[in-house]
């Protein structure tokens, strides 16, 4: 008898996905993920995977289909009949969802109701279990602190609005269907895979663009934003591990720990050996190098978003005591990590540049 498990994740291409298919795989899953038709091929992150695939015995599946398109996913459930479904698919891009605001909501609202109706349309509502990615961008304009599973929503985004549409979607299925349906609201989880439109890895991306002379400067936009920053890699055992429980439950995944993007630009400029210090007010601020008075950071008033979410802090006590789940990358390390990776993608010595000594390894 056959007791692998099996698990269909939307978004595997993403930074999530790919770290998530990896973990599942180690785990002895058999992993199906699911593919948008695009103009270009991108899946740098999981194409080593594919290629990890025993003789004979493929573990690791890729499908055609579009949260858009409930006839491709449910005709895909159907044939996958999968233990578990890890959506992690999105527009995930907050700034872009003003622009693109019917999108996002068709992706990120009705996306995973179209998942889940799926799974009841199929039987499965007893033995497929659902994990939904949530945001703590859901907090928004936040109502207490920290935000916890209890904390009001207060969004201040169309993503933001589309993802609690998600949330309450998922408690619906569960409470109405039976079907083991999860939230997961996840704070700010970087890696070396996040895409480079999102301003932690634009940070560290330019920063090594600036010391290869490909960049002058970086642009940035609310440098006071502070968030909660944990390493994506971590954050995926907290996703598997919602799914391995008794019953079905809600969980804040989260550092408990706040840095702004000011910091974020501090620790990485000084892992290089730039000493970064701040004059001027507003969208005249600029960052500069003390040693060199080289202006290094400056603001661009296009990248404020037209609602601003100013602080967000999760506290991940119940993830802690009922999954035994924590953040284990520091700050620090992680911010080390995503330099080092972009300093070898822009094709430079990390030795050279890196400041070993920032960080306890």
């Amino acid at each position: 008898m056959n007791l692998q498990k099996i698990a269909f994740i939307t978004g595997v291409t993403g930074q999530d996905g790919s770290y998530l298919a990896e973990f599942l795989l180690k785990k002895g899953y058999h992993v199906h993920g699911l593919v948008r038709r695009t103009s270009t091929f991108n899946r740098g992150r999981i194409e080593h995977l594919r290629n990890k695939n025993p003789p004979g015995k493929n573990t690791f599946e890729l499908h055609y289909g579009d949260l858009l398109d409930f006839q491709s996913i449910d005709s895909l459930i159907t044939h996958i009949r999968p233990n578990e479904i890890y959506n992690l698919a999105a527009q995930s891009h907050v700034a872009v969802s003003f622009d693109t605001s019917e999108y996002t909501s068709q992706v990120n609202a009705l996306g995973p109701l179209r998942v889940l109706q799926a799974i009841v349309a199929n039987g499965l509502s007893e033995t497929c279990r659902f994990y939904q990615a949530s945001t703590s961008e859901m907090f928004g304009k936040v109502l207490e602190t920290p935000q916890t599973e209890t904390t009001p929503f207060s969004p201040r985004s169309p993503y933001a609005i589309s993802k609690v549409s998600a949330y309450w979607t998922t408690i619906n299925y569960r409470e109405a269907f039976n079907v083991f349906a999860c939230n997961g609201i996840m704070f700010n989880h970087e890696s070396p895979r996040r895409g480079e439109n999102f301003v932690s890895r634009k940070i560290t991306l330019s920063l090594a663009k600036i010391l290869s002379g490909q960049q002058e400067k970086i642009f940035l936009g609310n440098l006071n934003a502070y968030r909660d920053w944990g390493f994506a890699k971590d954050y995926v055992e907290a996703m598997w591990l919602i799914l391995q429980q008794p019953k079905p439950d809600d969980f804040v995944l989260s550092s408990g720990q706040q840095h702004s993007i000011r910091d974020f630009v501090h620790e990485a400029f000084e892992l290089c050996g730039f000493n970064i210090a701040w004059r001027g007010s507003g969208t005249d601020e600029v960052g500069f190098d003390k040693n060199t008075d080289r202006t290094l950071v400056e603001v661009n008033p296009s990248f404020f978003r037209p609602s601003e979410v100013d602080t967000l802090i999760g506290d991940s006590g119940k993830a802690n005591n009922i999954l035994n789940w924590h953040s284990k990358t520091p700050f620090k390390e992680l911010v080390y990590l995503m330099v080092e990776a972009d300093l070898k993608e822009s094709g430079l010595d990390p030795k050279k540049f890196l400041k070993l000594c920032m960080v306890d390894r």
